[in-house]
Parts: structure tokens; sequence; C-alpha cells
């Protein structure tokens, strides 16, 4: 088992009181892929970020337990995260527009990783660079690794940015919205990337998503966030046939190309989905 997370809680302070933003998640990850789906403020980033404690400034987090491959990530040290961090455990951002330095090359940008995680010469560093643009499928990984991140479309960036994670060769994936930026023929390359890497390696994956249908496809379990909580957890081969009236509620406003539709439903929330 990679992750044992047991009733994370996150919350914020400010003028007006503490605001609770993840509310007692428990969940675990080994080699396998996991989505976490919901709303926008629901707690998934926040979550996936606890994992490297990679959490925003002012944010309150505990956990009756939360190790990294037994590691106790709410006591380790900075040195020992840093080891988690990158080394054993990859983070994909959305936005490589925001993501990638601006004013280095994509070769230069990989290579560096490659060098704080493994060491070596710049020239050796920079051919693992070169071998990882090919693996992501990049056609000319030469001429990309010459390449600064203006000149590279949002697909192009996105796989330079998996390329950089994979730099160390993690043992945990952690992809937040990672094609939130791309156009729909594109996401569907960078996550058919993505799960062939995961498995070709044998990495855990953990999915964050608003897009349930893609979710569905690319991962074996499925959670569903709430308000900052796990409302419900289904096999991603099941998930059309999921239980709780937030999951059904998510699903029914999803557009439909077999059979025309007049209007989308409106989700009706209770209020007792909050302590679900």
């Amino acid at each position: 088992m990679l992750v044992d997370m047991q009733n994370l809680r996150i919350s914020f302070s400010s003028a007006s009181g503490v605001s609770a933003a993840v509310r007692g998640v428990s969940l675990t990850i080994g080699q396998e892929k996991i989505g976490i789906v919901g709303e926008s403020g629901s707690g998934k980033s926040l979550t996936a970020r606890s994992i490297l404690r990679l959490l925003p400034r002012g944010a309150q987090m505990s956990a009756d337990r939360l190790t990294f491959d037994g590691i106790d990530v709410l006591t380790a040290d900075e040195k020992k995260m840093r080891a988690i961090r990158g080394n054993r455990a990859g983070l994909i951002l959305q936005d490589p527009k925001f993501s990638l330095n601006p004013v280095m090359t994509a070769g230069a940008q990989i290579a560096e990783a490659w060098r704080a995680h493994r060491g070596g010469g710049r020239h050796a560093a920079l051919e693992a660079a070169i071998d990882l643009l090919a693996q992501v499928k990049i056609r000319d990984p030469r001429l990309v690794a010459q390449a600064y991140p203006h000149e590279l479309s949002g697909g192009m960036g996105q796989r330079v940015m998996i390329a950089m994670m994979l730099a160390p060769d993690p043992e945990l994936l952690i992809a937040d919205e990672p094609t939130s930026a791309l156009d729909a023929t594109v996401q569907a390359e960078i996550l058919r990337l993505i799960e062939d890497l995961v498995s070709r390696r044998g990495m855990g994956l953990l999915l964050i998503s608003h897009d349930l249908p893609l979710v569905s496809h690319f991962c074996e379990r499925v959670l569903v966030m709430y308000a900052g909580r796990i409302v419900e957890e289904v096999r991603a081969s099941e998930l059309a046939r999921a239980r709780h009236p937030y999951t059904r509620g998510l699903l029914d406003c999803l557009p439909a190309l077999t059979h025309q539709r007049a209007r989308l439903p409106v989700m009706q929330r209770d209020p007792s989905w909050m302590d679900a």
C-alpha cells in the first residue's frame, strides 16, 4: 500500500471563523488507478496535495493516520518530504503554461528534474530528458527539447510536464485535472499516454477530474466528493449504476449524444448530504 489516509481534515481560519474544506476523508492507494470526481471546491485537490504536504499557506491539517509507504506524512521533516515529493510521488498540474519555467527550454527543465533526483552530469541528464520526451510519444524529441514553453502547444506542454514527473521514476502519479486546458481529442491522447505509462511502470495513479465518463474509462475505482467528504466509492465499471443522489445528479446533468434532451436537469441538493 502506497498511501493510507484516515480521517483527514483540512481547514482555514479567517476573520469570519474556521472553514472546513476537507472533512474526515479516508482512502487507501496501492498500485492501482483511482479517480476523484466532484464539483470545484469539493476538496479533491486539497486531499491529493495533502499526501505531499503541499497545501496553501494557512491550511490546518490533521488526520488519524496519513502515511506514504509507511512514512508518517504528518510528522516527517522536510528532508523526508523532499525524498517523497517528485522523487517517489509526482504531481502533474492543470496548465503547463503556468507550471513550466518560461525562460528555460523544455529539455533543460526535464534535465534539471533528472539531476535533482538522480544526479549525473549535464550531458547525461539532457540525453535522459530527450529519451523521456520520446517515451511520452513526442515525434521529434531533440527539437522539442530545445523549445521554450511558449513555443509548444497545450498538448505538447502537458507531455513535457509528464516527462518531468517521470524523470525520478515515481511510484505514485497524482494528476490534478491534467487535461482541463486541452481540447477533447488531445485530452484522450494525454490520458491514454498516462494510462500506458502507469501500466508499464507499475505505478499508482490518482486522477482528479470533473469528467465522470473520462474517469470511469481510465480508472479502476472512483471516489465521489461533495463538500469536503467522500459520499460514495464505486468501481469505475459500475459508475453508471451509482446510488448516491449526488452522484446520480452529476450523471444526470451530462448531455447525451444518443438521445435528444430538451433541457438538462438542475441538481437538487439535500442538506443531509453534508453529513452523509
